[in-house]
């Protein structure tokens, strides 16, 4: 399930709903993205996310179907948030059931990883000088170039 929304999610709900995949769930691993005062600069006070709507949650719906081609993965939920956010504020939620962990915490990384250079966002690091929109980064390029190069188990 793919969700993009301007408002808060309750980890703890998302966690439970994982819960009830069924009992083949032998992990649940779970990523969530939260603002931090640094990025491209370093006094970041928010930040300012945009989207394409409808394209965005067909790409991150792709990457949850590669996932489960090369993993063994149950179910996967990814939620990505929009609009100005705060210092501290959640910004994405990965959570992936599997039956071993190995699988889960690979899916996890890799949805995340590909998320940061496939997924149509836009993100303006927001400073007390004004806004900066920022770049995708080489080493996130990287990242999701290492997994795509990697044979599906």
């Amino acid at each position: 399930m793919v969700i993009i929304q301007t408002d808060d999610f309750d980890t703890t709900h998302e966690y439970a709903l994982l819960r009830q995949t069924g009992p083949g769930t032998g992990a649940i691993v779970t990523f969530t993205g939260l603002v931090r005062d640094r990025g491209d600069c370093n006094d970041v006070e928010g930040l300012y996310l945009e989207h394409y709507p409808g394209m965005t949650e067909r790409v991150i719906q792709g990457l949850i179907d590669q996932a489960a081609q090369r993993w063994s993965i149950l179910d996967a939920r990814v939620i990505h948030r929009v609009g100005a956010l705060a210092l501290s504020d959640q910004i994405v939620y990965v959570g992936i059931c599997s039956a071993h962990r190995s699988d889960g915490f690979a899916a996890c990384q890799f949805i995340m990883d590909a998320l940061k250079t496939t997924a149509p966002f836009w993100k303006k690091e927001i400073t007390r000088e004004g806004g900066h929109w920022v770049e995708q980064k080489a080493s996130d390029q990287q990242r999701t170039e290492h997994w795509l190069d990697q044979a599906p188990d």
